[in-house]
């Protein structure tokens, strides 16, 4: 690993942070009478995120806890709740948003999630930026690079999620930015063509 790139990474915690504060706040979006649409692909974002989360605490952030910790309560039970967390993605995944046990099943989910954040805060973070406070950034850059591993695979569906969750007042927006975006764009290429023309007349 680069050791520039380790210095200028965020710490490992502050990126776990991070993605709880990213989840809790797609979360808190969730309105059981949208559209079936609108809530397949909120709860698609947030099972995706949950899921490469979970890839890269098990992969990266707890075996170096392991070695520096030992035997820890929060630790040792963090990979069996994430593979209850599997278990609830994958039903929702089997089911509808017209299935009368759909939004049950995501609050199960959450209510999970929240126990299991809220474990990692008060105990397993502050722990970890106690015992790894010279490796933080260090293992903060082998998250961030191996979370775009992760992440190639699914930017299609990704980007797909976060526009069909888009509120429409936000897809005015982008759609404004894009249009005004392509005019300045065009304008600015015409301007360039027409440059060479009027020194031309100049001389």
């Amino acid at each position: 690993m680069n050791a520039l790139a380790s210095k200028l990474s965020p710490s490992i915690t502050n990126m776990i942070r991070v993605d709880h504060t990213h989840v809790l706040s797609n979360f808190h979006q969730y309105d059981p009478e949208a559209s079936d649409g609108t809530r397949q692909a909120l709860v698609n974002q947030i099972c995706l995120a949950l899921e490469i989360h979970a890839q890269l605490e098990e992969e990266i952030f707890y075996p170096a806890m392991r070695a520096v910790a030992g035997n820890n309560e929060v630790l040792n039970k963090s990979a069996p709740e994430h593979d209850q967390m599997r278990q609830l993605i994958g039903r929702l995944r089997d089911m509808t948003p017209a299935d009368l046990t759909y939004d049950s099943t995501f609050m199960d989910l959450m209510r999970d999630v929240m126990h299991h954040v809220a474990d990692e805060e008060t105990v397993l973070l502050p722990e970890a930026e106690r015992l790894l406070a010279d490796r933080l950034n260090e293992l903060g850059a082998q998250m961030t690079k191996r979370r775009l591993q992760l992440a190639a695979p699914h930017t299609g569906e990704i980007a797909m999620n976060t526009m069909r969750t888009m509120p429409a007042s936000s897809m005015l927006v982008a759609a404004g930015a894009l249009l005004a975006g392509g005019y300045l764009f065009k304008r600015s290429r015409g301007w360039h063509f027409r440059q060479p023309g009027s020194l031309g007349h100049r001389r």
